[in-house]
């Protein structure tokens, strides 16, 4: 196993040393904020057998797509001729400002021969390429064999719809901000901005005292209902409210769960990110989710088993899971891992309720635990 970010760093230069006809499994995370990711190496072809720790059928391709957080496990084989191969990524981004360069290591073949002055560099999708960044997720499958069967929920008992925006709001004192129209950004799901309470909600809810932190209403459906991906969205569905809100889960709760990405100041990708738990992908599509069609082509046989799923500009991704995670923590956050949206406000609370058994319940704070 080699770990990209542990060995070989030379005169600021990565350098991944690897021998010809050997197979190495490389564990990849995206450390980066605020981007999606594409990469590749010159002249090779990877193998992908798991995501976000869970073991995927290999999937063969010759390029990766990976979210702020989100881990890839390949496996490469040292096939070619030994040389010098660069490895390249760069941003895959279908909006807003991005830092358009690429960034390169190098894979380096042992033995003796002459390096190349000009090595080979892969060829990327391009920074705006939707499809390949769309396609890669979607070929994704769990291996759902017999020693590593998967659970997903089926008979679902709490369905959930959540819109992911990007909004605007005037900024206050009639001062100018950064955003289109000279207004503030801010971002929501279902039209919620989340403002972060001064006491921490987890402590609230403990206590007993969440009355007076968060409100127990965040929304199961979206306020209202538009054309959520049309070309324009009238502005005045820009606008979303501030709240503390929390959504309550019975435990052991079957959760369908489909996030709608819109089109309100700009689409773009959003990749949703839920504490406590994975989750499984079982669909996933672009433009406005049909309630009626698309769960038709839900895939519920080896859907991956993944912890940062990246919704697709102006489409929708619908994932399910058990609310079934005991322990101290049980109320989970949910937001968008583009460090700039969850700044603006695009994050939401699950409390999950105790269950009947000891263990189902939520524990105490553990006596040495620091104040803040």
């Amino acid at each position: 196993m080699i770990l990209l970010n542990k060995k070989y760093l030379i005169a600021d230069a990565f350098k991944l040393s690897v021998e010809f006809g050997k197979t190495y499994l490389i564990r990849m995370v995206n450390a980066v904020m605020n981007n999606i990711m594409f990469f590749r190496i010159a002249n090779h072809s990877i193998t992908v057998v798991g995501t976000d720790a869970a073991y995927t059928k290999p999937l063969t391709s010759d390029y990766i797509t990976i979210s702020p957080g989100q881990t890839i496990d390949f496996l490469l084989t040292a096939d070619q001729p030994p040389s010098h191969y660069y490895m390249a990524s760069r941003v895959y981004a279908s909006a807003g400002f991005f830092d358009n360069t690429t960034t390169t290591g190098m894979l380096v073949y042992a033995g003796n021969y002459t390096a190349p002055p000009s090595p080979a560099l892969p060829t990327l999708p391009q920074f705006n390429d939707t499809t390949s960044s769309v396609n890669f997720t979607n070929r994704l499958r769990s291996l759902a064999n017999t020693k590593y069967p998967i659970d997903v929920p089926l008979n679902i008992t709490e369905t959930l719809y959540f819109t992911l925006s990007i909004n605007l709001r005037p900024c206050p004192n009639d001062t100018v901000c950064d955003g289109p129209r000279q207004e503030r950004f801010l971002a929501s799901v279902n039209n919620v901005t989340m403002v972060l309470p001064k006491t921490a909600i987890l402590q609230a809810y403990y206590s007993g005292m969440g009355a007076g932190v968060y409100e127990t209403d965040f929304p199961d459906n979206p306020p209202f209902r538009f054309n959520y991906t049309q070309q324009f969205v009238p502005i005045d569905l820009w606008r979303p409210e501030n709240g503390t809100a929390v959504n309550v889960l019975k435990y052991n709760s079957n959760v369908e769960l489909v996030f709608q990405g819109t089109n309100t100041v700009g689409g773009i990708d959003h990749p949703m990110h839920l504490h406590g738990y994975s989750f499984y992908v079982v669909g996933s599509g672009l433009g406005n989710f049909n309630r009626r069609r698309d769960p038709l082509n839900y895939n519920l046989v080896d859907p991956p088993l993944m912890e940062t799923i990246a919704v697709p500009v102006n489409g929708w991704t619908a994932i399910r899971f058990k609310a079934n995670n005991p322990g101290f923590f049980w109320v989970w956050f949910m937001h968008c891992h583009f460090e700039r949206h969850v700044s603006w406000g695009m994050g939401m609370v699950f409390i999950v309720k105790n269950g009947k058994r000891p263990e189902e319940r939520l524990l105490p704070p553990p006596s040495d635990l620091p104040r803040c």
